[in-house]
């Protein structure tokens, strides 16, 4: 038989305590709900404007025809993110605060082209270009917005159906090919008819549509495995 001490046993206990708090906060960043909240709809403005803006650009993937601005694509997968360790409220809050953040940096553009420029600068093309890609880029954003109200709205709601009725205990991967698979599509065909009809003809609206359903469908299964890079539960400290 074991005789323990009075410090024995207090040390011993101290280290179960120790244990459990780290079994409580496993997975714990040591950051608080506000920091997640900013890290993860920030980087989720981050995409959805810098593809905005990108994809002023018409460029190829292989032989066909699409927008340069592919890096939007992340966002359906961050989304889920955000819905997993935030909530579906935070989620659509981000999707509208995303059209609202898109369409004051168009509105700043155009601003920013009816300022009077400076004459070399002009004489170098800049005027021009600037006119051409922000004039352009106020339509892009117009069409983003209301697609992406569409898509990610639906995506949101798909997974949120995906995590219920017993299939939240199925492999997370399948919650994000899912909702991908139906907001994707929907974000393909609707973008590039808005955006670009009138100014690329009918064979290469066709080639965008069919090449950003490929395009974004490869992101999606380059990148469906960052829904593991958060558990199940949260992230953060509750404060």
């Amino acid at each position: 038989m074991q005789i323990k001490t009075e410090g024995q046993g207090e040390c011993e206990g101290q280290r179960t305590k120790r244990a459990d708090e780290n079994r409580i906060n496993g997975g714990k960043l040591g950051i608080d709900r506000t920091q997640a909240t900013i890290i993860l709809s920030g980087l989720y403005l981050f995409f959805a404007l810098a593809g905005n803006i990108a994809a002023t650009k018409v460029t190829y993937f292989g032989g066909l025809v699409m927008d340069a601005g592919f890096i939007y694509s992340l966002t359906f997968t961050w989304r889920d993110l955000i819905h997993k360790q935030l909530g579906q409220k935070a989620a659509v809050t981000t999707i509208w605060l995303s059209a609202a953040v898109n369409l004051l940096a168009a509105l700043y553009f155009q601003l920013v082209v009816q300022l009077p420029a400076q004459t070399d600068w002009a004489n170098s093309g800049g005027q021009i270009a600037w006119e051409f890609l922000f004039s352009l880029q106020m339509r892009i954003v117009l069409a983003s917005i209301l697609t992406a109200l569409i898509a990610e709205l639906i995506d949101t709601k798909v997974y949120q159906l995906w995590t219920r009725g017993g299939r939240e205990k199925w492999p997370q991967w399948t919650r994000v090919f899912a909702s991908n698979s139906v907001s994707i599509p929907v974000d393909s065909l609707i973008f590039p008819i808005i955006a670009f009809a009138g100014v690329v003809g009918a064979e290469g609206l066709q080639q965008m549509i069919w090449t950003n359903i490929i395009v974004k469908a490869l992101v999606t299964v380059l990148v469906f495995w960052t829904i593991y890079l958060v558990p199940e539960k949260p992230i953060y400290e509750e404060s």
